[in-house]
């Protein structure tokens, strides 16, 4: 039986040194029958050429203009569906993937019809025995929960898992789902989108898969990761964006306001939270921008 044909596709800015390393790992996976597809945008540190040497068999594609995680890797999604992808894998650069994770992916998401989103275990690369995460839930209040972040593994998680959404640092995605629900809302730019996507897909009637066996490593969003600004900013907005579109009840609503508020204000008048000023001032735009519908790069 020939094996589904899995495009890869992997979004790199000036991680030339990461995402060598990436292809490394996806060179020796046993999965054979994929093509790997870079997305540069606009690097100045030799990461094309850097690519192409080393593995002339990877396509690189240079961006015209950033379009942020979600509007750049569209790029990739659709040239991946133009040369027949059965599956596209959108894989941040800065992963390490496990010998089997690609054929175990494959192998959860083709023995279940219905299966159209999987995602692997994801490890902290610095801590590679601690879990980042086991899938996604997002909880009664919609904040979008890592499920097992920062544990320890002790075989907690060894079966796979229907959850309600993966990390965007590896989703994988069957070829009639984005024909059914589309691609990537570029409105988010940044964060959220692979959440939405999943909540998308499982409204259509799809399963979104945690396939634990299927191990990868992650550098980013270590154990003391701090976040910039921006990610409040894109939080905030793309939070409320994403109760928008999917018509969350009005008890989620009320209860993000109410926190966001209560955060606002502790930010503004406690004398120990002085240091998150920025962070409360990205936050409140990000509300106001919610409001106001605007969409795409925070502004600057």
């Amino acid at each position: 039986m020939d094996q589904p044909l899995l495009y890869i596709i992997i979004l790199n800015t000036n991680r030339r040194e990461d995402t060598l390393a990436c292809i490394r790992t996806l060179e020796m996976n046993a999965y054979q029958n994929k093509a790997i597809v870079v997305l540069d945008n606009a690097s100045t540190d030799g990461s094309p050429a850097a690519i192409r040497q080393a593995f002339p068999y990877v396509q690189v594609l240079a961006l015209e203009k950033n379009l942020g995680y979600a509007g750049n890797n569209n790029v990739g999604i659709a040239y991946a569906m133009q040369h027949g992808a059965d599956w596209v894998l959108v894989l941040n650069e800065d992963t390490l993937l496990d010998p089997d994770c690609l054929r175990l992916m494959i192998e959860a998401g083709e023995g279940d019809p219905k299966v159209g989103i999987v995602g692997p275990l994801v490890y902290h690369a610095d801590e590679p025995e601690v879990i980042q995460s086991a899938g996604g839930q997002l909880g009664p209040h919609w904040s979008s929960i890592h499920i097992g972040q920062n544990e320890p593994d002790a075989g907690q998680y060894a079966q796979p898992a229907f959850v309600e959404w993966v990390s965007g640092c590896a989703i994988m995605v069957r070829r009639a789902v984005i024909e059914q629900v589309g691609v990537l809302d570029e409105r988010f730019f940044y964060y959220w989108e692979e959440t939405e996507w999943c909540l998308r897909a499982t409204r259509a009637g799809w399963k979104v898969l945690n396939v634990r066996a299927a191990k990868l490593w992650h550098k980013g969003v270590q154990r003391n990761y701090k976040p910039a600004p921006s990610v409040s900013y894109y939080g905030t907005r793309n939070r409320f964006l994403t109760f928008s579109k999917h018509h969350a009840p009005a008890t989620v609503w009320a209860r993000a306001m109410l926190d966001t508020m209560r955060t606002l204000v502790s930010w503004t008048v406690k004398p120990r939270w002085r240091n998150q000023r920025g962070h409360r001032d990205a936050m409140w735009r990000g509300m106001v921008d919610f409001f106001q519908q605007r969409w795409g790069k925070m502004p600057t």
